[in-house]
């Protein structure tokens, strides 16, 4: 019985070449998508050269945009906006040893001039490396200045400002620009702040007593002056009023009454020398 005969198919030239063809364009497509990069909005681009040089940090980081790099290249994209960080209930010490938790917002964005520095020395857990461990250390630091009553009331915005001068010169130095460190919330002890309230209290009410003693006195020191000035003034009236002033006044007092319609009959010279001054009743 015969064995049936196979045939080996033969590549045409034109199959050849479409194969190719098909390979050619799968490769160009492959080598388009791995060249391209999108960069969004508020995002900026370190270049990675893998082949030489590695951390591209002597240019500007790539913009916001589609760009081409080479295929053997990478680009590590950062958050250029100002971004924030949320620390609740961070235990620090006060200055004689009582536990304080705070609640602090960190505002910041990567130096965008420094970004290739920043990739480089830090990558892309930067906040993880950097913003976290210094607020952490500058917040114990700063608090462990004051007492808790200083960190209750009167304190809390240099507090604020010291942390935020202390932490901007460490982050600065490695390649974060900070915005702002906000003091959200200072957690006492309850009995420390029952204590601290209480007190608070009673000192308002001694600045109010003293505010009215004050206030008393000052009362007390104007009607003295007052009295004083109006003895003064009756003294030297007193001394004015002679004898013959006083009976020349009474005459024209007199004169001045008998020009009444009430009045009938005037006296010439009475007991002590004075018009009398008599009407109809």
């Amino acid at each position: 019985m015969a064995q049936p005969e196979f045939e080996i198919p033969k590549l045409t030239k034109g199959g050849l070449f479409g194969v190719g063809g098909i390979i050619l364009v799968i490769l160009v497509l492959f080598a388009l998508w791995k060249s391209s990069v999108n960069i969004g909005y508020g995002e900026a681009g370190v270049l990675f050269k893998t082949l030489g040089g590695g951390v591209v940090t002597d240019s500007e980081p790539l913009g916001e945009g589609f760009k081409i790099i080479a295929p053997w290249n990478k680009v590590f994209k950062y958050n250029t906006k100002q971004q924030e960080l949320f620390q609740k209930e961070m235990k620090v010490l006060s200055s004689n040893g009582l536990e304080i938790k705070l609640d602090i917002s960190v505002l910041y964005q990567p130096q965008l001039k420094n970004l290739g520095m920043l990739h480089q020395t830090k990558g892309t857990g930067y906040v993880d490396n950097v913003i976290i461990p210094e607020i952490r250390a500058v917040a114990r630091s700063v608090v462990g200045r004051y007492t808790p009553e200083q960190l209750y009331s009167t304190k809390r915005d240099a507090i604020q400002n010291e942390i935020f001068e202390e932490m901007k010169k460490k982050v600065e130095k490695q390649y974060v620009q900070l915005n702002a460190v906000l003091v959200r919330n200072v957690t006492l002890p309850v009995k420390i702040k029952n204590y601290i309230e209480k007190k608070l209290g009673q000192e308002q009410e001694t600045l109010e007593y003293e505010f009215r003693l004050e206030k008393a006195k000052k009362e007390a020191e104007r009607q003295r002056i007052d009295a004083t000035g109006k003895a003064e003034a009756n003294k030297i009236l007193s001394a004015s009023l002679t004898d013959k002033i006083l009976k020349e006044k009474g005459i024209e007092a007199t004169l001045e009454l008998s020009k009444s319609p009430n009045s009938k009959v005037v006296i010439i010279g009475g007991a002590d020398g004075m018009p009398i001054i008599l009407g109809d009743n």
